[in-house]
């Protein structure tokens, strides 16, 4: 990103997502969920609207694309190259810790099949989230395990792609209680 911003005087959307290349697919995944999971995912449809988002990009990961395609009109949305220096000297910190922590390991489950299979499973959590926004904050659970299926993503860590897997199964287990609750 900082070689873009130094390159031209705005950055575009879609040339940020060519920079990140592969890895543009863990922000979309992690970025509408962490939204969903603040209080403003509280907010009547967001939930369901950031789901929709969610499916998108998953379809595009699980169909085996290398980069993320976005409309047009998106790709060229753009912010001045001072902002995005600015930010990506904030997440100087930030970054920094993430790659303290998460460091490729087993990275076999962050490529190939594996990511095919975390795309599917991120459908299948999106699609759970349209019934579950009836319920307050029901929604966190799937998106959690979204987040977290982002976040392997980005950092190509197949050890918080265990986690991740291990959310959708704690999220699945709170879906079918409150469904027998409600039931």
């Amino acid at each position: 990103m900082d070689d873009l911003s130094e390159q031209q005087e705005r950055v575009a959307l879609g040339d940020a997502v060519e920079a990140f290349g592969s890895r543009s697919f863990g922000p979309f995944l992690l970025l509408p969920a962490l939204i969903d999971i603040s209080p403003i995912g509280a907010i009547p449809g967001l939930p369901s609207l950031l789901a929709a988002v969610i499916v998108l990009v998953a379809v595009q990961l699980a169909l085996g694309r290398d980069h993320l395609w976005l409309p047009a009109v998106l790709k060229r949305r753009s912010v001045a190259s001072a902002t995005v220096r600015k930010a990506t000297g904030k997440a100087g910190k930030p970054a920094a810790w993430a790659d303290r922590w998460f460091h490729g390991r087993l990275p076999a489950l962050t490529r190939g099949p594996a990511v095919r299979v975390a795309a599917v499973a991120c459908i299948l959590l999106a699609l759970t989230v349209p019934p579950l926004e009836l319920l307050p904050l029901a929604t966190t659970a799937p998106m959690a395990a979204i987040a977290t299926f982002g976040l392997a993503l980005m950092v190509r860590d197949g050890a918080v792609m265990i986690a991740a897997i291990a959310c959708a199964g704690g999220a699945i287990a709170v879906g079918v209680g409150l469904a027998v609750s409600a039931g």
